[in-house]
């Protein structure tokens, strides 16, 4: 089974310095049809305003993964780290048991990101921070592996049964991604135009499948996207 949910059926928050698209029910956004996808729990696409952003605040058990697309991300922590995220850069933080972190734009330009939460398979542990560049020679024609629970091929660590993977397409470049059956993929195309197992997605639009053995990607129009393989 392969669904099709359109960027324009997401979710939206006009915060004025802040305009949130939610691929999930988050904050004032309730769908009762769309709370998740297996583990996955959140994908906000995120425009913030110059130097503006996310006071101090906490989380608890929760695996956060920040994908920087465009400007300048200041984050900070009570684990200590006062980091600069540029785009390319794809930042990890476990929650566990309780952390306290900012997140501001720290560009003269609007920063856009993709803030993604999973649900950790462990609870409880300690707070872990992680960040990395990923080069788009990495992902340029297939799907590079940039999240996943045990680090495989120089991706962040995550403590969550859920692999995450990047890639860019435009024109031949097509690849196929073998699935579990049991278990669920999400799509979420970024930027351009792709053909996801024979479906058409552009921009903002997402692909939820379960019961399928095949991820096949192809006709790609300077597409920039993400795959989730996710628990059940």
């Amino acid at each position: 089974m392969l669904t099709i949910r359109p960027a324009a059926d997401r979710g939206h928050a006009d915060h004025g310095w802040l305009q949130s698209w939610h691929s999930f029910s988050f904050a004032d956004y309730h769908d009762p049809a769309h709370m998740g996808w297996g583990n996955l729990r959140v994908i906000n696409e995120d425009f913030i305003a110059p130097r503006a952003g996310f006071p101090m605040h906490g989380h608890r058990d929760m695996e956060i993964v920040t994908y920087l697309l465009s400007g300048r991300l200041a984050h900070q922590d009570s684990m200590g780290h006062a980091v600069s995220i540029a785009p390319g850069e794809v930042q990890r933080m476990s929650a566990g048991r309780g952390v306290m972190h900012s997140e501001f734009s720290a560009s003269d330009d609007t920063t856009h990101l993709l803030q993604i939460w999973i649900q950790p398979n462990v609870r409880g542990i300690a707070p872990e921070y992680e960040q990395r560049a990923f080069a788009d020679a990495e992902k340029r024609g297939r799907l590079c592996a940039i999240a996943t629970p045990n680090g495989a091929d120089g991706s962040l660590r995550m403590h969550a049964d859920a692999r995450l993977y990047a890639g860019w397409f435009d024109g031949p470049e097509t690849t196929t991604l073998a699935l579990d059956p049991a278990r669920k993929a999400y799509v979420h195309l970024v930027r351009g135009a792709l053909r996801v197992n024979g479906r058409a997605l552009q921009g903002g639009d997402a692909a939820l499948l379960h019961g399928e053995s095949r991820l096949s990607l192809d006709a790609g129009q300077d597409a920039e996207v993400l795959v989730f393989d996710l628990a059940p």
